[in-house]
């Protein structure tokens, strides 16, 4: 795989997935993100249910006090832009 933005946090999450039964950020975003993950050929050994809500309840504990809603939508954004990136690799079929 190329080295494209944010991959670092989906190949933890990949193996957060594989090894964890913890629910981590990594874990979570890849859990949210899996429909397109795996139309782009990544396949996550499982996913954490209602992902979106653990992971605003996981950023909150971590970060009490902080606007969590910000925390939230940057790491939403940049697993988009992480997808974005890897689909303009992917050969069309």
């Amino acid at each position: 795989m190329e080295n494209l933005p944010f991959q670092e946090m989906i190949v933890k999450g990949l193996d957060d997935l594989q090894s964890s039964a913890r629910p981590t950020i990594p874990a979570l975003l890849v859990s949210i993100g899996a429909p397109k993950l795996r139309s782009l050929g990544f396949r996550p050994a499982r996913v954490i249910a209602d992902p979106e809500m653990k992971l605003y309840e996981l950023l909150s504990r971590e970060h009490p006090g902080e606007s969590v809603h910000s925390f939230y939508n940057s790491l939403i954004r940049r697993l988009v832009s992480f997808e974005r990136a890897a689909s303009c690799g992917k050969p069309q079929t």
